[in-house]
């Protein structure tokens, strides 16, 4: 099965509006998100607390006599995102195991994944399924920051189809406990009422190693020029397209994919300017 590389994906552009009159008038997101976060933390701490995970039926159940609660089974990621600390809660059914040693995907990385999401109500109630699919491909870089965050702790799996069906074995697998804010916020969406903390079942059957959105020869996930993690936020020639989607990242009218002085198929090692020797040829716009 031919497998696609290069991800198409929606960039998201923020327009300020003004009025007309001599004073701009821009809105203010007064949203204590801090304080949603310690909320969301206690909700979710209080949850695991109250429930374990049934390996027969492979399913979060409320918590009987006997069972280990599932706070003392996940695992903890630390994650800041706009300068607000969050924790994401993960349950390991399977880390994953494939035969091709890919590791883990990134979080701009494309993956093929099964999944079912339900909301936690209350600390000791979970909704009905509001969202399930046996298999898709998503780019990490445009779903919930949960999602993003959350399955670069899996692996994919092996590719096992022969006749029928598209199969894969060995995938990773788990649950995946997501704060609003790594949510849908204090927006909510559908079913799910804002500031609402939720949790899906998931399977990484697959993912695309080093997505390169815009094809230009340079890992999405290496178009991150400040260093912070987030390639998302990087817009080098500042033309509301973020490197990682955009083809010309320093706009001086030569492909990225072109600026490869060395011809070793990477162009984030080529520095041509003996006045800037430590900015590459590909955000250089002086150099093309």
């Amino acid at each position: 099965m031919n497998k696609i590389k290069n991800i198409f994906a929606f960039a998201i552009i923020s327009i300020a509006l003004y009025s007309c009159s001599n004073t701009s008038s821009v809105a203010v997101d007064d949203f204590d998100y801090e304080a949603q976060a310690l909320i969301d933390n206690d909700t979710l701490v209080q949850f695991l607390e109250n429930h374990y995970y049934d390996t027969s039926v492979d399913s979060v159940k409320a918590i009987v006599a006997g069972q280990t609660p599932l706070y003392e089974t996940v695992r903890t990621m630390d994650i800041t995102e706009n300068d607000i600390d969050y924790k994401l809660y993960y349950y390991v059914n399977s880390e994953g195991t494939p035969n091709i040693e890919k590791g883990y995907p990134t979080v701009m990385d494309s993956v093929f994944v099964k999944y079912s999401g339900q909301r936690i109500v209350a600390t000791d109630s979970i909704s009905p399924v509001f969202d399930a699919n046996d298999g898709v491909w998503f780019t990490l870089n445009a779903v919930i920051r949960g999602w993003s965050h959350g399955f670069t702790n899996f692996k994919g799996g092996d590719n096992v189809t022969e006749n029928g069906p598209i199969t894969y074995e060995n995938g990773g697998k788990g649950v995946l406990f997501i704060p609003s804010s790594l949510g849908y916020g204090n927006v909510g969406s559908g079913s799910i009422l804002a500031n609402e903390s939720i949790f899906f079942y998931i399977d990484l059957f697959d993912f695309v190693k080093d997505t390169d959105h815009d094809n230009d020869g340079i890992p999405s996930i290496m178009e991150d020029p400040d260093g912070n993690g987030d390639p998302r936020d990087d817009d080098t020639d500042l033309d509301a397209v973020p490197n990682y989607f955009d083809a010309d990242d320093d706009n001086d009218g030569v492909s990225t994919i072109n600026e490869d002085a060395n011809g070793d198929g990477d162009p984030t090692n080529d520095f041509s300017d003996p006045n800037n020797p430590d900015l590459p040829d590909y955000l250089n716009p002086d150099i093309n």
